[in-house]
């Protein structure tokens, strides 16, 4: 039996050392990262989870989808994507969020399930179950050869991406006003107030940036995967959810690195496990969740306790 473990063990770690390996759990850290600072942003403001963000990532590959059924170039199906992402997280900010803002925790969680269960259901009335495929974008799929390494361009465009987002994302928070009412909203919105920062208006442009990058998701994500199906996204989202937490959902730097973690860790479980085990890739990266919480209940990459109070 040992003798058997210790083969798997080896096996494992050899196919976890290989560039294809790791160079297709970076891209996907990168892109898992982008997810949770979108995440991050909303919570940051709100201290609200937003469990809407996947159908957003879904709205956005659903637009791409009907542009590659409409023969339209490929810039216009990403315009379109971002178009449909904005003007729906805008909706969601001005007739779901401001409305509740003043609510318990309690009832806005659950007016974002509503939202997300809203866009799934309208998705699968709209284009059915078996959904759409998004093909104009294949292209990115496509892998280049650099040092016998296999690189998709999607992987390449994911760093670059995730990079230029989040080098933009900084110099927002720490060169603008707006940036700064964030961040001081973030870490206590009644004093922010109190000092003169609009709640409207910061909160608006964390859920206008947070769009941003769930359109930026999207494009990414379905040129990985190009059937788009109402239920589009969902795991995604559930497992960076898992990975702000496990960074620290209380800084956005934190929960940017445990989005990051995650990815790269399930990417990097995806490609080194054995196809026959390849089954087992959920319950053993949400196992190494469940364990490193229960060591760092308040994530790997933050100190101090979780803060719970709304504003």
């Amino acid at each position: 039996m040992s003798a058997i473990v210790a083969s798997g063990l080896t096996e494992f770690l050899g196919n976890a050392i290989e560039p294809q390996v790791q160079v297709d759990a970076v891209g996907q850290g990168a892109i898992f990262a982008l997810m949770a600072v979108g995440i991050g942003l909303v919570f940051g403001v709100l201290r609200l989870v937003n469990f809407a963000y996947g159908q957003l990532v879904m709205a956005g590959a659903f637009a791409l989808a009907l542009a590659s059924e409409w023969d339209w170039p490929v810039w216009a199906g990403i315009v379109l994507c971002f178009a449909v992402v904005l003007v729906l997280s805008i909706a969601m900010e001005r007739l779901v969020f401001r409305p509740l803002r003043t609510q318990s925790p309690a009832v806005m969680l659950v007016a974002t399930f509503a939202v997300a269960f809203l866009l799934q259901s309208i998705a699968l009335l709209w284009f059915g179950s078996l959904g759409k495929t998004a093909a104009s974008l294949a292209y990115l799929n496509r892998p280049v050869t650099v040092a016998d390494v296999d690189i998709r361009k999607i992987t390449i465009v994911a760093i670059v991406v995730a990079v230029i987002s989040l080098a933009a994302l900084v110099t927002l928070l720490t060169r603008t006003t707006v940036g700064l009412q964030m961040r001081a909203a973030a870490m206590d919105f009644r004093t922010a107030r109190l000092l003169g920062v609009r709640a409207n208006r910061v909160i608006g442009a964390a859920v206008l940036a947070s769009g941003v990058l769930a359109a930026i998701v999207a494009v990414m994500l379905t040129v990985q995967s190009p059937l788009v199906t109402p239920n589009y996204a969902l795991r995604e989202t559930i497992v960076v959810l898992a990975g702000v937490v496990l960074g620290g959902m209380n800084r956005l730097g934190s929960a940017t690195l445990g989005g990051f973690a995650i990815g790269y860790g399930s990417g990097l479980l995806g490609g080194a496990l054995p196809t026959a085990q390849s089954q087992y890739l959920t319950s053993l990266l949400f196992g190494l969740v469940i364990l490193v919480l229960l060591i760092r209940p308040a994530g790997l990459f933050t100190r101090g306790p979780l803060p719970v109070e709304r504003v």
